[in-house]
């Protein structure tokens, strides 16, 4: 199989390029370590060994007090956290709070809990708040909690802008007040480059330079969910089958190895900012704001995002119309954000990572020009 070199690949927010150290423990773990890390025999006690090495690693760049459960990746630790939430006694406590612009693996979850309840249980209402401009997201958030909230479930940052939602502090107010409501977290997309809390916290591997088919859910001490997957009891019976030891092991290597350079990302989204600025008789707008450095996400007016996106493709540049996981549906995110459904189908994004450069941006700015002037409407 032929693989392309040359390529500019601007949609990190989508996945990332695994990490050399991650790609080499995972051949090695494959090739030396393949026993069953439940079996008691002496591969499976090395297997075990790694599985829990991983876990000292990962967790020592979450808060304190909590355990890890590794699942298929963030869509499945998402759904473990809210599925597995064990409904609450009587009639009080029964509203959640989340946001419009969480991924669909939050978002779709609550609309089922929201028709059914938990495991066909009494009725759940939800409070989906939008991000307001000149408005602080977190105050409103938390203000929003009363003692009849059960929940609280919050990305940290949004895939297809880079919003960042302070979970820390939103984590920090409500357990002050009202210990007995659930935190959950959504950190796939701002693990490792922000800080987060949560009594529950969603990883994905893949979004740092791990591989797919991994991640976690960090679980605080004293937090009890009900099990997804039922089988052999593994993982504290919340999350049975055998768990993947060779990916769970290039998940630790990742985040080992893993870079976020603020500045250069910085330097990255203010460098392709200022190119777009300066594109004569372009108009466009930028749909990120309070963004983490490094999702740059903008509408070119007159062009529909997907005719673009064939054209870069056509020259070996890769970007993003938003979430890779939403395919041929407008973006209710920057809907949420207030943009337009005009602009919304003129969006791009362009995610980088640490190995892209203003040079490759020149690129993409190039191509972008071509682009517009041979199909702008």
């Amino acid at each position: 199989m032929c693989y392309n070199i040359t390529m500019i690949y601007f949609d990190n927010a989508a996945t990332t390029k695994p990490h050399k150290e991650a790609i080499g423990v995972l051949n090695a773990v494959l090739r030396d370590n393949y026993a069953n890390p439940s079996s008691l025999h002496k591969g499976g006690i090395e297997a075990e060994k790694i599985i829990s090495a991983a876990k000292k690693t990962i967790l020592s760049k979450l808060p304190g007090g909590g355990r890890l459960i590794f699942t298929s990746g963030g869509t499945e630790s998402n759904n473990l956290a809210l599925f597995g939430l064990r409904e609450p006694k009587g009639e009080k406590q029964r509203k959640i709070i989340t946001t419009t612009i969480e991924h669909p693996s939050v978002a779709e979850p609550l609309d089922e809990i929201e028709k059914h309840g938990f495991s066909g249980g009494s009725s759940t209402s939800i409070l989906r708040l939008s991000p307001v401009k000149g408005e602080n997201f977190e105050d409103r958030i938390i203000s929003a909690v009363d003692q009849d909230v059960m929940l609280v479930s919050v990305m940290a940052v949004n895939n297809e802008t880079g919003f960042v939602i302070d979970t820390p502090k939103i984590y920090s107010a409500v357990k002050s007040r009202f210990p007995n409501c659930t935190v959950h977290t959504d950190a796939a997309q701002g693990f490792m480059k922000i800080p987060a809390d949560g009594d529950l916290i969603s990883l994905s591997a893949h979004k740092v330079h791990g591989v797919k088919g991994v991640g976690a859910l960090f679980i605080k001490d004293g937090v009890a969910l009900k099990p997804r997957i039922r089988g052999g009891g593994q993982q504290d019976g919340l999350r049975s089958g055998t768990e993947p030891t060779e990916l769970i092991a290039a998940f630790e290597a990742a985040v080992q190895n893993f870079k976020y350079e603020h500045k250069h990302f910085t330097e990255l989204s203010e460098y392709l900012s200022k190119l777009l600025e300066d594109f004569n008789g372009v108009n466009y707008r930028l749909n990120s704001r309070g963004n983490l450095p490094g999702i740059v996400n903008f509408t070119v007016n007159g062009v529909k995002s997907e005719i673009l996106l064939h054209y870069f493709a056509e020259n070996d540049i890769y970007v993003s119309s938003g979430s890779a996981c939403a395919k041929n549906s407008k973006s209710k995110a920057l809907l949420a954000f207030g943009v337009s459904e005009r602009d919304a189908d003129s969006a791009l994004r362009l995610s980088f990572s640490e190995e892209n450069t203003t040079a490759e941006i020149d690129r993409f700015a190039e191509v972008l020009k071509a682009g517009i002037q041979r199909f702008k409407r």
